[in-house]
This record gives structure tokens, sequence and C-alpha cells, in this order.
């Protein structure tokens, strides 16, 4: 197994500035949602659920420079990160087509670039018409013409897959904006996994979606989580460790070599006899990112399914701390701070969401396990 290059500091990685809370909020933010409703997958057969159909196409015009940490790859798998709101397989073909072009030539998807080449893509994407509405409540931070806002609980699938062809944020997306239909993945620009709670920002337009994917590659985005592990760690530091698919277990992902870069500031809030209180930032996002670097650290999150390992507790601990922990029913994760520029006005915009009521509960019997032992 691969070491992490960690780089350990005395002090905090990063200073966080507390964000007051948002002002004006929309009118239609509704009351907080958690947990999901467990009704919802049924939504798609009653009266609140329709088809979207429709057979408009969407202009699509992007360009990007190839950074120096992809020079020297595929067309199709530099395409894939930066363009990374459309299919692999959508922009081979378009490659093919001839619409998505190098340093204005023609390439095939097998072709390398090199950094500093310009990749720019023109073509037309047909709405997706076999997505379906669904009033699923949704918790509004914040929502304008061009972008949404909004505060995920656990239990929600960002975008239908197998398994969960409907009841997902994209579908709750589609009967609060109808108009999505004809915007890439229905204006979805990152994801959260299902269990992570937290804020997540969302397209409304074209032109929005196109410059937040372009500050998510230039990473000016401020992603900031908190999370609860197992372990006590000593100070903060930074997780540089390439991420990619587990080798053996396909539904996991590890540090391997030839992953995707991918790289985690981590600083700590609070220690506890065997746990620990951490602030992660990314400065990439890659799929379990959080989950799979700490982890590697040997500090997984505290209920994850698949990182987690064996159940652990501190030695003669309260039988509700140990209940709680036995039982805790996701990843302690929690995207707790959001910061970006305004797609159209340019204005640096900052959200923060509260911790929910299950981690505030963790956090509670922890602490009390804690000074009960140090006095």
């Amino acid at each position: 197994m691969m070491s992490a290059p960690v780089r350990r500091d005395k002090d905090a990685v990063f200073k966080h500035k507390r964000v007051a809370e948002t002002k004006g909020r929309s009118a239609i933010c509704g009351p907080r949602v958690r947990p999901l409703p467990a009704d919802v997958t049924c939504l798609s057969q009653t009266n609140l659920s329709r088809r979207m159909s429709t057979t408009s196409k969407q202009a699509i015009q992007l360009h990007a420079e190839v950074p120096f940490d992809l020079g020297g790859q595929r067309l199709d798998q530099v395409a894939a990160q930066l363009f990374s709101e459309h299919s692999r397989s959508r922009l081979a073909a378009w490659i093919k087509d001839g619409l998505l072009t190098v340093d204005g030539a023609v390439l095939r998807p097998r072709d390398t670039v090199h950094a500093g080449a310009v990749l720019e893509l023109n073509a037309e994407q047909q709405a997706q018409g076999e997505w379906v509405a669904q009033d699923i409540p949704l918790e509004i931070v914040y929502e304008d013409d061009q972008i949404l806002v909004i505060d995920k609980p656990a239990g929600l699938v960002v975008h239908p897959a197998a398994g969960h062809a409907d009841g997902t944020l994209l579908n709750a997306l589609l009967h609060h904006v109808p108009g999505l239909i004809n915007v890439p993945r229905a204006g979805i620009v990152h994801r959260l996994d299902k269990d992570t709670t937290g804020l997540m920002v969302v397209a409304k337009t074209l032109q929005a979606q196109t410059r937040l994917v372009e500050q998510l590659q230039a990473r000016s985005v401020s992603r900031i989580y908190e999370a609860i592990v197992i372990g006590v760690i000593i100070t903060g530091g930074t997780i540089d460790a390439p991420i990619g698919r587990h080798g053996q277990q396909r539904q996991r992902m590890a540090v391997v070599e030839g992953g995707k870069p991918a790289v985690s500031h981590y600083r700590v809030l609070e220690r506890f006899r065997s746990h620990t209180h951490v602030r992660v930032k990314l400065e990439t996002g890659r799929t379990h990112q959080i989950r799979v670097h700490m982890t590697h650290l040997g500090y997984p999150l505290v209920g994850d399914p698949l990182y987690a390992g064996r159940f652990r507790i501190p030695p003669a601990a309260n039988p509700t701390l140990v209940q709680t922990l036995r039982e805790f029913p996701r990843q302690a994760l929690h995207a707790r701070f959001l910061e970006l520029d305004h797609p159209v006005t340019g204005q640096r915009m900052k959200w923060e969401s509260p911790l929910p009521d299950d981690f505030v509960w963790l956090l509670t019997l922890l602490q009390q396990d804690r000074e009960a032992f140090v006095g």
C-alpha cells in the first residue's frame, strides 16, 4: 500500500473566517428535512410526479486549457476531467464527430494532448426526456435566477443511478425548476454521497453551469467539511495522495498508483478519548475523497459502512455512547461551508450549514465521556 505524502503543520493548515448566516434567504425556504421521508421512493407513482418530455436542444460551448498534471494523457481522459458535467461516452462521441477539438485540430479519443493545449467544445445536447420531476422537499439556503444552494439531508441520492431510478436530488430539482431539463445533469456540478449532509450548489442555466465548472477546475470554490473520525489525531496536515477504484472491491475507492490527483487539508477541532472532530478543506473533489484519505491516514469516519472497518469504542464508555457509536446510521460527514464567485456577477458568496442533529448528539456524548474520565 502506498504511503500518503502527509505534510503536518503545528498550527492549522488553513484559517476559516466564520460566516454569519446568509441574509435574504428565499421566501421558498422550507423546513429542515432530516432524515429523508421514508416514502420518497414512491412519489413517482403519485400525482406529485410528472415525466419531463421535450424535444428541445441545448447549445454547448466550452473551452479549457490542459493543466500541467493532465499533460501527456489521452484526449478522452483529459476531456472527462475538464468537462466532468458530461459523460465520458458522450465526450468520446463528440471527439469522433469533430465537435471537440484541440488547438483547433480534430484528434482521435486515444491521441495524447500536451499541457497548455486548449480544448474547445461546440455541440448540441438533446434534453433528457426520461427524468421524472418529483415533489421532494428541499431545504433551500439561497436562490436567484442563476444558482440554487441547498442543504442536503442524509439519505438523499444526488443523481439517478442503478438502484435509484428516482427519488433523487435531481428529481426534486426538476420539480422545483422545470427548466433544468435543458441543462446537462440538471445543473448538478458536484456531488455529495448519499448519506453525507450539507451544502451543494446547483446551476440553473448553462452559462452558470459552465462558470461553476470552470471554478471547480481552477480550485477556486472553497468546500469545507466537518467529520468525526475514529482515533486521536495529534495535529493538522495535508494529505496529497492519488485516488482510484479499489482493485478488488469495485464499490470502494482507494489510494492507488496512477489514481487521480487528490489533496485534502485537515485540522483538529476537538479531541476526545478515542475520537477526533476534524475540519477538512478539499482542494480536489474525488469520489469519497475525505472518506478515503482519512482512512488511509488511519482515522476512518465514524459510521462509514465502506471504510470504517471494525467497530471501536473508548474503554469503559457510557452505555449511551456505546449504543450511539454502534448504531450511528451513516458516515459522520457534513459539508459545512461553501464559498464561490457568483457565475454572473462575480461577487464572492459564502454559506454555512449548521451541524445536523445526529452529528451534534454524538459530539455531546463524546464530550461528556471525555469530561467523565479527564475530570
